[in-house]
């Protein structure tokens, strides 16, 4: 007997836990590409594959928008991100045209430091976040000037929805 997958936000695995598998994955292969090329090209080489597959990633969730996407769409897959208290955050601002937030706790960055990873803790979260959403909607934009992954006290997220963007691209499909 088959049984259906249900795609909905809801029942999908918390990023937190994909996190985590991906991380036990990268982590030796990490350690191997250092042993072999050095630390500089093995950084190199996760912060490439890192963001190539943020944004596929984004593609994915984009793709899945049966009303296309949208800043309140993006804003609303935040619940992947924060579920199983992942993070705590402080929304600030939640518009049309900005997504702002605060993040006071980040298991993310808990997580990496438990399984010996805090050195490379921001390619595998922190590194994805610009792209992803570039991914999701070019016209998302994200300004986030520290993270408790790198040691502040906090992290601070602005997105924005650039309306250049859609005004280039309203005229170019007429």
């Amino acid at each position: 007997m088959t049984k259906s997958v249900d795609n909905t936000k809801d029942s999908e695995l918390g990023i937190l836990e994909r996190r985590t598998i991906e991380a036990e994955i990268i982590a030796p292969i990490y350690e191997e590409m250092v042993a072999a090329f050095g630390e500089d090209a093995a950084v190199g080489i996760v912060d490439r594959a890192i963001r190539t597959a943020a944004i596929s990633s984004a593609q994915s969730f984009a793709s899945r928008e049966k009303s296309g996407t949208s800043l309140r769409s993006f804003a609303e897959l935040q619940s992947l991100w924060t579920k199983d208290d992942a993070l705590v955050v402080d929304i600030l601002n939640s518009t049309e045209t900005k997504f702002d937030y605060d993040v006071h706790r980040c298991r993310y960055a808990e997580t990496y430091k438990a399984m010996g990873l805090a050195k490379i803790g921001h390619l595998l979260s922190c590194n994805r976040d610009a792209v992803f959403c570039q991914g999701y909607d070019p016209r998302i934009r994200l300004q986030r000037t520290q993270t408790i992954m790198e040691g502040a006290s906090h992290c601070d997220f602005r997105y924005s929805m650039d309306s250049s963007s859609q005004a280039e691209r309203t005229a170019s499909s007429e």
